[in-house]
This record gives C-alpha cells, structure tokens and sequence, in this order.
C-alpha cells in the first residue's frame, strides 16, 4: 500500500511529465519529421539500436543520439562488408570509395558513411574535453540524417501485391518459403 505522501509524489510527477510532453510535442513532431527514415528494416542485431536513436533525437537526446548513431553506423558498416565477403580496412574512407568503384555503394552512401565517422567520434566517446565545443544538436540531426539515407539505400524494398521485395537481398534474411523478418518502425511519439 502506498503512504500518501508516495501517492502524492507520483501524481506530482505525472503531472509534471504530461506538462513536459505536451510543451514539447511540437519540437518532439518536428525533429521526428526532420529524419526520413527507413519505416521497415530487417530484424537484425542493430535494428532495435537503430530505432532507438530515432526516438533519442525525437526526444532531445542529442549526446546519446550521437553516441547511438555512431555505434549503429560501425555496425552496419561491418553488416555490409560482410555481406559483401570483403575484409575491413582501417582506412575507412579509402575502402569505402572502392566500395563505391565496385557498385556496392553509391558515392552519396559513403559520403554518408563518412560524415558519421569524422563526427567528433573518439571526442564524443570518451568525453574528450574538446567535447564541449561540439556543436552536439547540430550534430545529431546531421548524423540522423546521414544513419536514414544509409538505411534506405542498403535496406530499401518495393512492395507487390502486398508482398515486401528487397531491392538488396543479400542485406536481408530471406529463407525459402520467403517469409522476412521485419523491424517495423512506429510512426507515432511513444518509443
């Protein structure tokens, strides 16, 4: 049973939370509509991360939504190479543009990839005392931005009569009797 000034405080920060969203639903709507993401990934390891990111920035996490986007963006980027049975190189950037040579990527998707990698990631990470000279709202809309178009090139699909077809299967796990297993993104507020 809860004392009444436990019952108190609980109603006290329910009020205080529905006063927050609803002062900050606007910017909440708007910074969700800013990134066109990927509504439909495949259900792998980074999905859940990925999706998460969306609602850190939604709802003005932007450190964290950095530090996500950067960790999901290393994660994909070993998802790629491996798909593609290529080695990982430490030069990041040189490997991409060869990856860009053999049609694996398209240029606009490692400019991508790259912008990700050069932003503030080792300051970011290890809270670095430049760190606060990191322009981080800037930052992590960029890096949204940036984590969206990756996602719709590398996991883009069309749909036929109802059925989902991946326009880069080898990036999907389609098993014979073609069911996918989906990581649908939620298009309203709650995460």
């Amino acid at each position: 049973m809860t004392q009444p000034d436990e019952t108190f405080r609980r109603e006290d920060l329910k009020r205080g939370m529905r006063d927050g969203l609803e002062r900050s639903l606007e910017d909440r709507v708007e910074r969700y509509l800013e990134v066109a993401h990927q509504g439909i990934i495949p259900n792998h390891h980074f999905a859940a991360a990925s999706s998460e990111c969306i609602d850190l920035y939604r709802d003005g996490y932007f450190w964290s939504a950095v530090m996500v986007s950067q960790s999901v963006t290393e994660g994909i980027w070993r998802f790629v190479l491996e798909r593609n049975q290529v080695q990982s190189d430490r030069d990041r950037e040189a490997q991409a543009a060869t990856l860009v040579q053999q049609g694996i990527l398209s240029p606009e998707c490692a400019d991508n990839f790259g912008r990700i990698w050069r932003s503030f990631r080792n300051d970011v990470h290890h809270m670095n005392p430049g760190v606060s000279a990191v322009p981080i709202r800037d930052l992590a809309k960029r890096n949204l931005i940036d984590l969206a178009a990756i996602e719709r090139e590398i996991f883009a699909v069309t749909f036929d009569v109802g059925l989902l077809i991946p326009i880069q299967p080898r990036y999907w796990d389609v098993p014979p009797n073609g069911t996918i297993s989906v990581f649908l993104r939620k298009p309203w507020i709650a995460g």
